[in-house]
C-alpha cells in the first residue's frame, strides 16, 4: 500500500490556520470532506472527536494521525496537513504537534485500516523526512517529500 495512492496533492494542507486541537480536529474534517462528494464534514469530526476523548492520536516526534471508522464510506479517505508553529495535540511526548495525517475508514473495515496505520506509522519514523516536511516552502516541497519518502518503503 501506498501513501499516494490515497493522499493525492489537492488533499495535503501545507499550512494550518487553526491552533486548537478541536479546530485542526474541524479544518482537517472540511478539507477532506469538501473533495469527497458525500462525506459530512459534521458527522466526520464527530469521529475524529470521539476517537480523540479515547486517547490522543498524537504519537510523538511531532506527528499526530486521527483516525476513525465511519458508516457510508465505500473505501479509504485521507488527507495531510502541516502546522508550522505546532499545537498542543496532548502528545504522548508532551511535544507540539506538526504533522497531521488524517485517515478515515469505511465503518467494517479491518485489515485495510491497520495496514493504512502501519505504514503511515512507519513513514514518520524517518526523523529526516519529518524535517524535510517541516522545512518545505510550497505544497511542491511537502508533495514531493511525501512522494520520495513512499517510493523508499
Amino acid at each position: 500500500m501506498k501513501i499516494v495512492e490515497f493522499v493525492r496533492e489537492e488533499l495535503i494542507l501545507p499550512d494550518l490556520r487553526s491552533t486548537a486541537k478541536l479546530d485542526i480536529i474541524a479544518e482537517l474534517a472540511q478539507h477532506l470532506a469538501s473533495h469527497h462528494e458525500g462525506v459530512d464534514k459534521t458527522a466526520l469530526t464527530h469521529v475524529l472527536v470521539e476517537r480523540e476523548k479515547l486517547a490522543s492520536t498524537a504519537i510523538g516526534e511531532g506527528v499526530a494521525i486521527p483516525h476513525g471508522k465511519m458508516a457510508g464510506l465505500d473505501r479509504l479517505l485521507a488527507t495531510f496537513a502541516r502546522s508550522r508553529q505546532g499545537i498542543d495535540f496532548e502528545s504522548i511526548d508532551g511535544q507540539p504537534t506538526h504533522h497531521f495525517f488524517l485517515l478515515v475508514v469505511p465503518e467494517h473495515s479491518g485489515g485495510q485500516y491497520l495496514k493504512a496505520l502501519a505504514r503511515i506509522s512507519r513513514f514518520f519514523r524517518d526523523a529526516t523526512f519529518r524535517q524535510r516536511l517541516a522545512e518545505g516552502e510550497s505544497l511542491e516541497d511537502v508533495v514531493g517529500a511525501i512522494e520520495e519518502e513512499d517510493a523508499k518503503l
